[in-house]
């Protein structure tokens, strides 16, 4: 009975224990495997943290020596006992099944490391960590969990509802049947939050009309709409030919928007349906209010990030005293596309602390010069310009240079490689006007 009972489950591996949690103080220890809880089969993280909210755990635990025990927990609801899992969601990442004409994995440079290659479309993925989705790959079984989980909100790409376009331009005939799955999530009350990567003379103008219409019809579920121009590198050779953006079809994309959120704020009283600051900057045009992000639904999507920083920053500012005696200089990297941003800000910096603050452009020669947005920079490409200049005490970067929870670059260049190339401090910042400025005040004992 014991053998049968194991060949059902998947066992996971224990990763860690966190110290004085409920699984050290039980002895559970690295390496040991999870085989139920409850007597119920966990397939994934969303599983285990759904089972955390019992206040009476069943845990059975193979340990490294093949011993077979299990452990009778009360706890608090919702309380975690302390496990994490190799792999982090315990189970393999979903695979995109797609080949997107506008895919930006398909356009990195050859020779990468393998882990930059992988396409996820795991809606596990949407739910915890925000990734957008496409929902070509979900099963019958998947979307049966997601409602009965009441797994909300889901990051969706939504491209357009024109089902022989989306099947186009994604290359999947599954794509196509994008409507199907948010009527079941409307019926279901799941939430959603969307993207439109938009390419000119595909899902632009009239298209993007349309698309909009279509998800105006699930209002109530869609919490918000990015729009977002299609990000192209040097690497397109034997992909599909797409045009890029260029002031006047950007203008022309933030004048669809200026209708649409007319309308939203008349019947849905909010936007609904945003922008990314990537066309405000290549129209040339000012940028809207903070009041006009509502709650920044689509940060994550670069819309509104300068607005809430500049607005952050300003704020800040007007409640920092004066540093005074300081012959501080330090310097600050960025993408191309917020330079002039960067330049303005500093300038109100400098005036009030007196510290000297250079602003460099970063060029991207490894994407390619198109390529303008901060969290694209390399390594590399900060140190073919920065090399031999004098960058003061410091140089702060913004963090989305480097990958997410890791202090290392898209190249594969880490922080302490730039540092002993540069010869100075290297200092990430979040993307907030009050922590850059924290940061500067910092560096020279003035917190």
């Amino acid at each position: 009975m014991r053998r049968e009972k194991r060949l059902k489950f998947i066992e996971h591996i224990v990763d860690d224990v966190c110290k004085g949690s409920i699984a050290d103080e039980l002895g559970i220890e690295k390496g040991d495997k999870l085989i139920s809880i409850n007597g119920e089969q966990i397939i994934d993280l969303l599983d285990y943290m759904e089972i955390m909210s019992s206040d009476y755990l069943e845990v059975t635990i193979e340990s490294k020596n093949g011993d077979e025990y299990i452990f009778e927990i009360e706890k608090e609801p919702y309380e975690d006992i302390g496990l994490s899992f190799h792999p982090w969601l315990m189970d393999e990442n979903r695979r995109c099944r797609n080949k997107c004409i506008f895919c930006f994995i398909d356009q990195l440079p050859p020779n990468m490391r393998s882990t930059l290659y992988f396409k996820d479309d795991d809606w596990r993925l949407s739910f915890l960590m925000g990734n957008y989705i496409t929902l070509t790959n979900l099963s019958a079984q998947d979307v049966d969990r997601i409602v009965a989980m009441g797994i909300s909100p889901l990051y969706v790409s939504i491209h357009t509802t024109n089902p022989q376009l989306r099947k186009k331009m994604m290359n999947n005939n599954k794509a196509g049947e994008v409507l199907k799955f948010l009527d079941t999530f409307n019926r279901a009350g799941i939430k959603l939050n969307c993207q439109l990567v938009l390419c000119p003379g595909w899902n632009d103008g009239s298209e993007l009309d349309r698309t909009l219409t279509d998800l105006w019809k699930y209002a109530d579920m869609i919490e918000s709409i990015a729009l977002v121009p299609v990000g192209l590198t040097r690497y397109r050779d034997g992909l599909e030919y797409i045009e890029p953006f260029d002031a006047s079809s950007a203008g022309k994309v933030l004048a669809q928007v200026d209708r649409w959120q007319y309308r939203a704020l008349d019947e849905l009283d909010k936007r609904f349906i945003y922008a990314s600051d990537e066309f405000y900057i290549m129209s040339g045009r000012d940028f809207p209010s903070y009041e006009c992000y509502d709650d920044f639904p689509q940060l994550a999507n670069g819309v509104g990030l300068i607005v809430k920083f500049q607005d952050e920053l300003y704020s800040a500012l007007d409640n920092m005293l004066s540093i005074e005696g300081v012959d501080g200089h330090i310097s600050i990297a960025t993408g191309l596309s917020a330079v002039n941003f960067m330049i303005k800000w500093t300038k109100s910096i400098e005036h009030k602390s007196g510290i000297q603050i250079d602003v460099y452009p970063i060029e991207n020669k490894f994407f390619g010069s198109s390529v303008t947005v901060a969290g694209l920079v390399t390594g590399i490409d900060i140190v073919r310009t920065l090399k031999g200049k004098d960058l003061g005490d410091a140089l702060l970067i913004p963090n989305v240079m480097l990958r997410r929870g890791e202090d290392i670059f898209l190249d594969d260049m880490t922080l302490v490689e730039l540092k002993e190339k540069l010869g100075v401090e290297i200092i990430p910042v979040p993307v907030d006007g009050h922590v850059l400025l924290d940061t500067i005040s910092s560096i020279y004992g003035r917190n």
